[in-house]
């Protein structure tokens, strides 16, 4: 499956974006799709999982409270809305299709190109 992640930018803290991730070459729905984050000099962090149906959405403590996931499966497509946003949530955002909701990388096997989101003090 091919991903490629859009809508980073930079944005002041407090603010919000939204991510998506659109997918092809395999069918989307047979897929749970993962969001990760890589800071400059950090490791690859998880943010959100959501499962194939969409239910069961999954959050690290991080996030929980202010990061929704998403997905649309007739458009092929999972989201991430990011609201009241921080800047230590500075980071290159990934999107990521694997079997099965997980946190971790090793447990997704297709990732998309990432996109990077500044939030400014």
């Amino acid at each position: 499956v091919q991903l490629q992640a859009c809508g980073g930018g930079l944005v002041q803290a407090g603010g919000s974006l939204r991510l998506s991730c659109a997918a092809s070459g395999r069918t989307f729905s047979n897929y749970a799709m993962g969001w990760f984050r890589q800071a400059p000099g950090k490791e690859r962090e998880f943010v959100a999982a959501i499962s194939r149906s969409g239910t069961s959405p999954y959050y690290a403590d991080s996030v929980k409270g202010r990061f929704t996931v998403s997905r649309d499966n007739n458009k092929n497509t999972v989201y991430l809305q990011m609201n009241t946003l921080k800047p230590e949530d500075t980071a290159v955002y990934y999107c990521a299709a694997g079997p099965v909701v997980t946190n971790t990388p090793q447990g997704y096997f297709g990732w998309g190109q990432g996109t990077l989101v500044t939030v400014s003090s």
